[in-house]
Formats: C-alpha cells, structure tokens, sequence
C-alpha cells in the first residue's frame, strides 16, 4: 500500500489509547505507523510499552519549563521523528495556541464524552447526574479552544441503572479503544478519498464570485458565468481517460508553461488527456503534502483567465484594499 502516515503519539501516563492505536497500526492494512510516543513525564508507563514494541520514545517533565517551552521541546521531537500527524492520548496539558496553530488540522484527541456535551473534567459524574441514558467518547480535532475542535467520530455507551463515575469510566475506556484507531485510519486516508478531496474543491471553486457546478464528460466541473454562457476554469478528474491521479484541472496561460510544470514537478503536475492540448494542466491531489492555499490559488487564477471583465476588475479592486 502507499506510504503510511506518520503519527507521534503524546501521553501522559499508563498509555492503553496509545496502546490501542500501536496495535491497530500493526495491521498490514493499516494507514498509519507510530513513528514516536513522547510524554511530558519521564515515568509514563506508556513509554515502556512503546520501547518494548521498538517504536522512538521521547520523554521531557514539564516541572520547571514555561509552558512555551515545553510545547517547543515537544514539537521538535514529533518533527524530527517525521510525524505528520500528533495525536493526544490521555496527554494532560494544555497546549499553547502556537503549538496548536501549528499543527491545525493534523492533531487528534480523544475525550470521554459525547461532545458538545461535558466538555473538561468529570465527564462521567456529570452524565449521570443530568440523567443522560448514555455516556461516551468522542474524537475531535484540537484547537484553541477546548475540546471544542470538529467531532470526527462517537461511541455512545449505555449508562446502566445505579452506575458510578469508576464504572462507567471502565467502560467508556473500552469504546475509546475501539473507536480511536478506526477515526484515525479514517482521517489519515482521507486525502487519497476522491470524496473528500471533491468537497474540499468544491468548496474553493463555489467561493469564488458568480460560479456553478455543472458535469462535463461525466465529472463535475465549474464555470463562472451565466448558467447559459459561463465559462470552465476547473474540471474534477477522478482518475479518469487512463490517469493514475486524482486532480483538478485548471488553466495556464501556455502550452510552454504547462510542460514546464511538468517536466520540473512531475509530482505535482501532469498533462491531462483531452483537456491537455487546449493547455488545462492536471493538479494532483492525491498526494503527500498538498497545499490547499496553492489549490484556491490556481483555482483564482483559472477562474480570473475566463471570468467576465467586470467581475476581474471588481476583484482586483477589492484587493487594493
């Protein structure tokens, strides 16, 4: 299969999430590896596990740091690793907003509720006490703000009649096994998702002014314009005419300038059949890295080369502002 994500996985003490999410990786199918289990205490029981399986460790006590500097320690330690992705796992600090800026997008956590629901501390009691007929996990992207970031996925568990915080917490932690390393693969794979990688496009190409989606050679496409004169400045290519490649097709100004896009990178660029002679160039999506801001930058430029006069000259306007 391609290439695996690379995760670092940040704890705090016996490690079971990060336990669960090591084994999951050992599956030949699985998308992602482990390429580091770091702790902000020295004596985490999740280190010796990780050791033991022979994946990096790395361990700093925050006691004594200012928070900044520990998130920096930590940092570099996933970026030297490889890691592409963090992943929180009973890690208990809060992050600093750079260190999670930074990372946006690319760290998970886990939290043992039913999100929005008890966000914090004693989610368990708290479930009980408001009578709810289930507790939970969820896993969110992190941000600033927290557990606040989007819930990518939930398991509710049954709250059963004369329930405690202890033993309902035994149960959630089975769930939250269950139910981490499935959200993770899910997220990881995401971009080679043709789905996925269509909705993000099409986010970006119906932003900008007076466009529409409508299918050309049975894949979508969007024009800016009328619905009875508007123009294509993007095609979506799902590995069609023969192509490896997921993509999106857009305008250059030449056929010179396509070839040399080509020619000098030849992972992120190809000539598209059909669409190729008239000078569409083939953006690969499907691929380690992609830039998103590079994506709604070529979908701008395409959009402004067919774009009516008025609606160009409104946006390079809007711009001196």
């Amino acid at each position: 299969m391609a290439d695996k994500a690379k995760v670092a996985v940040f704890i705090s003490g016996r490690g079971s999430n990060m336990a669960a999410l090591l084994y999951a990786s050992f599956h030949a199918d699985s998308p992602y590896e482990l390429c580091l289990v770091a702790s902000n205490d020295t004596d985490a029981e999740g280190l010796k596990l990780a050791e033991a399986e022979g994946i990096a460790t790395y361990a700093l006590s925050h006691k004594g740091m200012a928070r900044s500097d520990h998130d920096a320690a930590m940092e570099t330690a996933a970026r030297e690793a490889g890691a592409e992705y963090i992943v929180l796992a009973g890690y208990m600090r809060i992050l600093t907003e750079g260190f999670v800026s930074s990372w946006e997008g690319r760290m998970l956590n886990i939290h043992p509720s039913l999100l929005p629901k008890y966000p914090g501390l004693d989610t368990h009691a708290r479930a009980i006490e408001a009578g709810d007929s289930h507790g939970g996990a969820s896993v969110h992207l992190v941000t600033a703000e927290l557990d606040a970031g989007e819930v990518l996925g939930a398991l509710p568990v049954a709250i059963r009649p004369g329930e405690t915080a202890d033993s309902l917490a035994e149960r959630v932690r089975f769930a939250e096994h269950q139910l981490y390393p499935k959200i993770l693969a899910d997220y990881v794979s995401r971009d080679g998702d043709a789905d996925f990688l269509l909705g993000k496009v099409r986010n970006l190409a119906l932003a900008l002014p007076e466009t529409h989606e409508r299918e050309s050679h049975g894949s979508p496409g969007w024009r800016v314009g009328s619905e009875k004169s508007g123009k294509y400045f993007a095609h979506f290519n799902d590995q069609h005419h023969g192509s490896e490649h997921v993509a999106v097709l857009v305008k250059t100004s030449s056929m010179d300038e396509l070839l040399g896009l080509v020619e000098t990178q030849p992972e992120v660029y190809f000539k598209p059949a059909y669409y190729g002679a008239s000078g569409w160039i083939g953006l690969i999506l499907n691929r380690p890295g992609l830039d998103w801001d590079n994506v709604a930058e070529w979908l701008e430029r395409s959009w402004r080369s067919v774009a009516p006069k008025r609606l160009t000259q409104l946006a390079s306007a809007a711009e001196e502002f």
